[in-house]
């Protein structure tokens, strides 16, 4: 079962999304946010599916917008990033991520979102939100306090630096490190040993554990987006774009 963007396989009761758009390291268009959002509602939707293993084809694992198409989008997509965002938040049954490359912007504040993270040691995150001229989303301004610490949080958040594999296990923004070769079979037998026990004992405990934060998710969202809103076009996006287009450091100076 495959979309545009994405690659999608059954391995029994276990659904593995691949994000394939290798040749743009994965990055996140308007199309992949219809057809993330169709698969996960698929997914969660399907009762012969317990739960979903999320990773990415290639080198990368999510290299976050991709910033060829930001400011550029002309016809109007099925689904907004909200309705992603509203989807993964709701999304009933235990979804594992296997982080295998560089994950960027959406790619390390998606980890906020999963029941539990597992990274190659080649594999290392980044939220460049501020030196694009914007800010935080994904619920990552409560999912990384809560998982990190305040201060550990704002400083992945506001300085763009990168984290490595360790450093988000040491954080607590993933599980385990694994070998590169070795992530994949051993994240898929995690998850099948997740699906060979009853779908009802899976989701009543996740949404035990989510019910409690499901309006603070969802008004933290609403607030990210706005704010995004806020800043996207602005000068220090423009400026940002302009230095990415022209493969030079964007200058801050003054903004």
């Amino acid at each position: 079962m495959n979309k545009a963007t994405l690659n999608i396989t059954d391995h029994d009761a276990v659904r593995l999304i691949l994000l394939d758009r290798p040749e743009a390291l994965n990055a996140l268009n308007a199309q992949m946010t219809d057809d993330l959002t169709d698969a996960f509602r698929e997914a969660d939707a399907d009762e012969r599916i317990k739960v979903v293993l999320f990773s990415g084809a290639g080198k990368a694992f999510w290299a976050g917008a991709d910033l060829k198409e930001m400011g550029t989008r002309t016809a109007r997509p099925k689904h907004t990033f909200a309705d992603l965002m509203h989807t993964l938040i709701d999304f009933s049954k235990p979804l594992l991520i296997a982080v295998n490359g560089v994950g960027v912007g959406i790619g390390a504040t998606i980890c906020g979102l999963a029941d539990a993270v597992y990274m190659s040691e080649a594999a290392r995150l980044r939220c460049p939100f501020s030196s694009l001229g914007l800010t935080a989303e994904a619920c990552s301004t409560v999912t990384f306090s809560a998982l990190m610490g305040h201060q550990r949080a704002s400083w992945f958040l506001l300085s763009s630096e990168w984290m490595t594999a360790q450093e988000c296990v040491d954080a607590g923004l993933a599980l385990e490190v694994m070998p590169a070769d070795d992530l994949m079979p051993a994240v898929m037998s995690k998850a099948q040993h997740l699906a060979s026990l009853p779908l009802a004992s899976l989701k009543t405990t996740k949404r035990l554990m989510r019910d409690p934060i499901r309006t603070e998710l969802i008004e933290a969202m609403t607030r990210e987006n706005a704010g995004l809103a806020s800043l996207v076009g602005g000068p220090a996006n423009q400026e940002a774009l302009a230095a990415f287009k022209a493969r030079r450091l964007p200058d801050f100076a003054g903004l």
